[in-house]
Order: C-alpha cells, then structure tokens, then sequence
C-alpha cells in the first residue's frame, strides 16, 4: 500500500476515533470484503500448497523441481497461504542449494549457477529466512562474489556462473540479474554496478531483452544490439527489481522502472492479458501473472486490474470447472488448456504446466511487489472486529511468512509500491486454505454511527475543532508528501 494510502486510513481510524469518544457512542468496525483477486490469489495458492509433497514440487521428469518449488514458495509466501507447507518449503530448498545452484549432483564439480545462486538468495528473504547461513551457505556473500568486477567492462555489474573448465558464453539473463538486484537489495547494500547492468538492458522504448548475449558475444546495451526482441516477462521483472533498488536509493532505477512500466501498458491486450516473446507470444497466463504483478508494483492500479481480471477468467473453480472441479483454484496457462482441463480434468501430463502456470500468475492477483513479499503483510480477507470501543492505535498483527529455527525475520516497513487495487471480477470459489488474517487489515476503513453528519450530542464545540485541525493537517501532510513522491 503506498505511504498516502497508509496514512490516509490512519487518519481516517484516528478521525473516527476521536469523533467516538466525543460522542460517547461505541466504536463499531465493519470489515470490507476481500477484493476478488485476492480471493482468487488465495484460492490459488491453496491448490498450488495441496501440490507440494514434503516440501517440494516435482518436476516433469524428477521428483523434486527445486526451482518449480522456489517458485511455489514465493507465491504462498505473498499471500500467506499454508504456513506449514512454507515452512517445509524453506527447510527443503535450505537442505538442497547445491542441488539448484550446481552440477554436483550430476558429478561435475566447480559449477556454481549465477542466476540459481542470485534466486536462492531472494527466496530466502521472502521466506524469512536468514539469507546468510541458508542451509549453510551465505548466499549474499556467494552472490557477491560472482558480480563480475571493473575488469568485465561493460559487462561489470553482472550476475555471472563460476566454472573450472571453459563452458562458452555464460547464460545468464535480465530474469537472473533481476534477482540478484532484489536479492541483494532486501539483504544488506546494494552496489549500483548491478542496477547499471540492469538498466543497460532497457532499450529507449521502454521494455527491457530477456538477453544481454548476442551470436556474438555480449553486447554493451540493448540500444545497441539491432533488433533487440523485447520481453513482457523480462520487463515486469526488471522494473520490480529496480523498484526495489530505488527504495534502495540506487541511482536512477526509479526512472528506469517507470520508463518500464510505460511500455507494459502498451503491451496488454484489449482483454487485460499479455502475451510473452518468442514461443509465449499468446496471450498467457505466466506473462500476465508477472506483468499484472509489476504494474500494480508501480501504481498502475487500473492496468493491473485488468491484468487480475483476465487472469481470473483462466482459473478453475468448483462451479465451473466441469471435469476439473477438483482442482479448482488451478490457474490455467491459457484458454485451450482451461477449455481441456474443463473437458478432460488435469491430466498427468499436464499437471506440470498447471504447476507452473499458478505459481506465477497468481503474482499479478495478489498484487504484491517480488521486492516487498514477506515484509508487508500478505492480503487477506479482513476479519470484522467486534462491536465496542477500539483503539485507534492498535497495530496490526499479522503471522507473516515462516521463520525457520535460527532464521532472522525481515522487518515490515512501509512502501510506495504496492497500492491497494479495485476489485476484479471472478468467479473463483472460497479458499479452502485460509491465509493469517489481520486484526487491522490495510486499507480496511472503520466506519462509525452517525457519520452522517454531525452527531448531535450537546458537546462542546471545541473538540469538533479538534477533529477539524486533524483532517485539515492530514490533508496537508498527504499534499507534502505527494510532491515528494513526484519528485
């Protein structure tokens, strides 16, 4: 929620409040609705956890996907969902790093994955995890370690793999050096030679290459690569990343992301979808997961709504689904998938695609920024508070993600970069997994009797006054800080 909002509803408790206790009258809060696509986000996420088995996801050929499973934790962590399966989830990809981030299990020793090693580290602060004794390992310090240096040129800034033998151009890509940037920029400092690599990736139209490699070796930027093929997918996460940077106060990520979130807009579709590059150009579930995701990270609350919206309509619920009711909450990668699952159920075959599908798209419902997950409160569907005198003052509380035994906690802070949205239209069913809720949820307005008008309970008139004096100098600190923020 953005720093105006948070105080704007402040103000408002703090309004209503005061108004209370000059009328006498009890202070009633009445919980609004959950919006749709934090239901559906919900929903989402609680058949995402009832596919995990001992703390993984497999994959299509192994019975563990350490990446599918990262991926998985990172969606139950934003919106709450099934603390013991994010706690197994943790604990699991804490015990196998070198599985994800090496050959070693192959044989092959001296490898060590740049852009596995730079994810690792940023699902162990979304967990809340201890990004520096992770299963061992400091992966902070490993991520460091494998920027490249001065001595790179304009290659310097970049998130790099570490090999003995001679393994050709390396394949590291904006997904990588996105989560390097946010990695490193929620575990400690952040050295602006990684944003600059980042940003070098962003042509001047705005959208970012999923590649920085060309048939000829590296390319020093995107402008200068001919026909640079521009990314949905790479695009939302890079502008997320330097979001994050840019709370960071990193050196011009703040435009770059905005510059980036300009020209996802100009990507989406009449319908609210996007469609990715090369084999993803369709209309896709994955992509407008990621894209829906960034646009709401960047206050283009209209646009990610309508992003939720189209993604909505590929999730399968238990009035709908036909032969896949069973799996509702599943999020289909596109229509032809939803049209076969509906006829057919989700097959063996392709349950893997519906995994991975999920994981990501409901991102864009839950509308929680990569670079904020596990330090703001997840969404939740609000639970009223009982009928008497509440206290203006009461902080939420909230369960978070899990903490591993050991594992530092990150603390919540507040953020210009996950404003609250309108609701989406869907159909999705309950959640049968119910998320932590919030004594206080953000964004919920309590409302008290007689706000119609001035109650009239023969008080003095000095304390509406008072109340007056507080909704004038809430609206001035709101003005001073929107010109701060425009800044």
């Amino acid at each position: 929620m953005p720093l105006s909002r948070r105080l704007t509803t402040g103000l408002g408790m703090a309004a209503v409040a005061t108004l209370a206790m000059i009328t006498g009258a009890p202070l009633t809060v009445v919980a609004a609705p959950a919006p749709a696509h934090v239901t559906a986000a919900r929903d989402a996420a609680s058949w995402l956890a009832g596919e995990f088995t001992d703390g993984s996801l497999p994959g299509p050929f192994t019975p563990e996907d350490w990446g599918l499973t990262i991926d998985g934790l990172v969606a139950l962590s934003a919106t709450g969902v099934d603390a013991p399966t994010r706690k197994a989830a943790t604990a699991q990809v804490a015990k196998h790093v070198r599985s994800y981030n090496s050959f070693d299990d192959w044989g092959i020793e001296g490898f060590t994955d740049g852009g596995a090693t730079a994810k690792l580290l940023y699902a162990a602060t979304a967990a809340g995890a201890d990004p520096t004794d992770f299963g061992g390992y400091d992966l902070r310090a490993e991520t460091l370690s494998l920027i490249a240096g001065a001595d790179a040129g304009h290659q310097r800034g970049r998130i790099t793999s570490r090999t003995t033998a001679d393994s050709g151009p390396d394949a590291g890509n904006t997904f990588d050096q996105s989560f390097a940037v946010l990695g490193l920029a929620r575990s400690g400092d952040l050295p602006q030679d990684t944003v600059d690599f980042l940003i070098r990736q962003q042509c001047a139209a705005g959208g970012f290459r999923l590649y920085p490699d060309t048939a000829d070796g590296p390319s020093p930027s995107c402008d200068e690569q001919p026909g640079a093929t521009l990314d949905v997918d790479s695009t939302a996460m890079a502008v997320q990343a330097l979001l994050a940077a840019a709370e960071d106060g990193a050196t011009g990520a703040g435009d770059a992301a905005r510059k980036g979130a300009g020209w996802l807009v100009t990507q989406q579709h009449a319908d609210g979808s996007f469609g990715g590059s090369g084999p993803t150009t369709g209309a896709n579930s994955n992509s407008t997961g990621l894209a829906g995701q960034a646009l709401a990270a960047a206050g283009r609350d209209d646009d990610a709504a309508r992003a939720a919206t189209a993604l909505a309509t590929l999730q399968l619920t238990a009035g709908s689904g036909g032969a896949a009711s069973a799996d509702a909450g599943a999020i289909a990668y596109n229509t032809d998938g939803l049209t076969a699952a509906k006829a057919n159920g989700i097959t063996d075959t392709d349950r893997d695609q519906w995994r991975r599908a999920t994981a990501q798209a409901l991102l864009g419902l839950a509308q929680v920024p990569l670079g904020r997950i596990g330090l703001d409160p997840p969404p939740t569907s609000p639970e009223p508070t009982p009928s008497g005198t509440a206290s203006p003052t009461a902080s939420p509380t909230t369960t978070g993600s899990p903490t591993p035994t050991g594992t530092a906690s990150p603390t919540p802070s507040a953020t210009v970069t996950s404003p609250s949205q309108p609701p989406a239209p869907t159909t999705a069913a309950p959640a049968t997994t119910a998320a932590p809720a919030t004594a206080a949820p953000p964004g919920t307005t309590p409302a008290a009797p007689g706000l119609g008008g001035l109650p009239t309970t023969g008080a003095a008139i000095t304390s509406y006054l008072l109340v007056a004096l507080l909704l004038v100098g809430g609206g001035v600190t709101l003005l001073v800080l929107g010109r701060r923020r425009a800044t």
